[in-house]
């Protein structure tokens, strides 16, 4: 793998995830329509991310020129807190990592921590009441399985911590939720085979744009 130590949402940063299919949208890439006569077929959200991935291979850029919502600006803002309360709970030392990416530059994830040789890190900032009902009432981070288990496969590690960290909930002492995922190798395998065939999509939407430029 890949490790680009470059600050979250740095030009570096989104220069690094350009044209890379990444974990926190594995979810929206493996979508598939489960009724009518397309069945199976990529749902519109799959097929509008890989052509803009599409794009990116091509221009080497992010589409988006960088833009990021106020809500991704607070993540980014958030997340030193969000690691230095997990080290201040767990004693663990979690080291920055920025953005990792497999050895071929087809996938990649922002890690926001690596623990050790053999675990990871992912910090959530949340301010949805629904989001921080399920997970701090209802113990449910289903939402985010499919990034975590995807980080566990780009990086090769067997254990990935998820904490959910909130400012406002410091008064009652819940200000960080965390807990640590195991590998699932099975769930892993299925997962890396939608993205490979998502990346063909990509592919074929990039060949579609050069063909026609030509």
């Amino acid at each position: 793998m890949k490790i680009f130590t470059c600050a979250q949402g740095s030009p570096e940063w989104h220069a690094a995830r350009a044209g890379v299919i990444t974990a926190s949208m594995f979810e929206t890439a493996r979508a598939k329509l489960k009724t009518g006569p397309n069945k199976g077929l990529p749902t519109s959200a799959a097929a509008d991310y890989a052509f803009r991935l599409a794009v990116e291979r091509i221009s080497g850029e992010p589409l988006d020129n960088g833009y990021e919502t106020w809500q991704m600006q607070r993540g980014h803002e958030l997340e030193p807190e969000a690691r230095m309360e997990h080290e201040i709970q767990t004693g663990l030392v979690v080291q920055r990592a920025g953005f990792v990416a497999t050895d071929d530059g087809m996938f990649g994830c922002s890690a926001d921590g690596l623990i050790g040789s053999d675990s990871g890190a992912e910090y959530k900032c949340f301010i949805a009441p629904e989001k921080l009902r399920s997970i701090h009432i209802d113990g449910d981070a289903s939402d985010i399985f499919a990034q975590v288990q995807g980080c566990m496969w780009i990086t090769g590690r067997r254990s990935w911590h998820i904490g959910l960290y909130c400012p406002a909930l410091r008064p009652a002492g819940k200000q960080l939720w965390w807990r640590e995922f195991q590998r699932d190798d099975n769930y892993i395998e299925s997962l890396e085979a939608d993205m490979w065939a998502f990346k063909l999509l990509v592919d074929e939407y990039e060949d579609a744009l050069r063909n026609k430029a030509a």
